[in-house]
């Protein structure tokens, strides 16, 4: 006897979860709390879904993804750029929680997004530090373009806050290497790239992070990963100039799975 394959999507908000199920149309709403989320695991087990549907939504998503991974369900975090484009192909302009949530179910019974290996604790733990030292050197930039037309009563402020930043970046450095030191795994990854002429240990670490696929995809799926490899634009006889766009968004916690798959048409 079959089993119908179930598609569940799940729209997440701070304080909410809506959860849609394809085919049968049941829907659902439950607090975002730990509780509920174990309990909503445990049914959505007893219905053994083919796939399961997020979107990358600030980081209220890590605990209900953590918990599905840890129960071995199929869960896949999606770019909401190809959600709310799925939503406009199919006719559904309106946008709630629930019509959310029903669009996730519908992209993952139509679409399947591969399922992939979410990272590690170890592997969010780098991603957390990395893009908090990438928001210290936004602040010093700003302090440090302050500076200079500050009025001396401002500058002495200033010049305070950047002593701070500068303690807190070498904090950070010291963090990331220790992180890093202590996984044998880790380290490998982190000297290989730095033994590229120009590769420092900033850019290795945050290949680290934002791109863990490295070595285990081809030069053409890791170029669409990134953004920077050339789309085709033609249409009948026309041939368009190929551009680049798209790809990861800047490693965050929040959204280091990114966009997949790459965009056909590569060249």
């Amino acid at each position: 006897m079959s089993t119908v394959p179930v598609f569940v999507g799940i729209d997440i908000s701070k304080d909410r979860l809506d959860i849609a199920l394809r085919p049968t149309g049941e829907r659902e709403a439950v607090p975002n709390t730990e509780p509920d989320i174990a309990a909503l695991v445990a049914r959505l087990q007893a219905c053994h879904p083919t796939l399961i549907v997020l979107e990358a939504t600030g980081g209220f998503e890590l605990a209900v993804t953590a918990a599905l991974a840890a129960a071995r369900q199929p869960v896949v975090v999606v770019n909401p750029r190809q959600v709310r484009d799925f939503a406009k192909a199919t006719g559904q302009l309106a946008k709630t929680d629930a019509l959310d949530a029903t669009i996730l179910a519908q992209f993952a019974e139509a679409v399947r997004p591969p399922i992939r290996v979410l990272p590690d604790a170890t592997a969010q733990a780098l991603a957390a530090l990395l893009t908090r030292r990438r928001q210290l050197v936004v602040m010093r930039t700003a302090e440090q373009n302050r500076l200079a037309t500050a009025l001396p009563p401002v500058r002495t402020g200033i010049l305070a806050h950047l002593a701070w930043l500068d303690r807190q970046l070498a904090q950070l450095d010291e963090d990331l290497t220790c992180a890093i030191r202590e996984s044998p795994v880790w380290r490998e990854k982190d000297n290989l790239p730095q033994s590229v002429p120009g590769v420092g240990p900033v850019l290795a670490r945050t290949l680290l992070a934002s791109l863990p696929e490295l070595g285990t995809l081809n030069r053409k799926q890791i170029a669409a990963l990134v953004g920077v490899a050339p789309l085709n634009r033609d249409s009948g006889t026309l041939r368009g100039r190929r551009t680049i766009w798209g790809g990861r968004a800047p490693c965050e916690p929040r959204s280091i799975w990114g966009p997949w798959p790459p965009p056909a048409g590569i060249r």
